[in-house]
């Protein structure tokens, strides 16, 4: 059986939770990080030198990086629907979920480090009203594209970009900031509101 290593509120994490949901693949979870067994610990460390969740383990294959491992698993499951054959379509999907592992996280990093997490290293009161402003512009491109598309990130049909942005999009809605009014962006929570494994992974917290 699939074994994925991780605690299930990391969000990372729950990109992987989610993803198996969708495949309705039966998985093994293992919890380290932060609250659990700590990622610095050697026997960890032999699987991901980073120390990071999630990790996976498919018999004596070993992966690490979320947005890899769902594509391997969505590979596995031979699920097209989820993430295209197709150059141009596969290319769209994983655009997104490239902007979300790069510049939507970016901006949103500071601000939710102070806000959220209260960490004392990120405390400076410019540097948080900087990252909420990005955070809210890069969830205002996020609402253009939903605009366009009228359903989801890609286009009409749920892909694994989808995870991926629905998570984020997510964590921006329940944050403690000024939001933006982005009317497609709610409407698509509602949307995915819809899929289980929105429900069990997606809409639990804030972590």
């Amino acid at each position: 059986m699939l074994k994925i290593l991780g605690k299930p509120t990391s969000i990372n994490v729950r990109k992987v939770l989610w993803t198996c949901v969708e495949l309705d693949l039966a998985y093994e979870l293992d919890p380290w990080g932060s609250g659990f067994r700590d990622t610095a610990q050697p026997e960890f460390l032999a699987l991901n030198p980073n120390g990071l969740v999630p990790v996976i383990r498919d018999g004596d294959f070993v992966l690490w990086e979320s947005n890899t491992i769902c594509r391997y698993l969505v590979g596995q499951a031979g699920r097209l629907d989820l993430l295209p054959v197709e150059p141009q379509a596969r290319a769209r999907v994983e655009q997104w979920m490239d902007w979300q592992a790069t510049e939507l996280n970016n901006s949103w990093r500071y601000a939710f480090m102070a806000l959220v997490r209260q960490s004392p290293a990120h405390q400076d009161a410019a540097s948080i009203a900087a990252g909420v402003a990005g955070w809210n512009r890069h969830m205002a491109m996020l609402d253009a594209q939903l605009a366009a598309t009228g359903a989801f990130v890609a286009g009409g049909q749920f892909t694994l970009a989808d995870v991926l942005i629905g998570l984020s999009a997510q964590r921006w809605k329940v944050a403690p900031i000024e939001h933006a009014e982005l009317p497609a962006v709610e409407a698509y929570l509602r949307r995915l509101g819809d899929r289980p494994g929105f429900r069990l992974h997606g809409a639990n917290g804030m972590p």
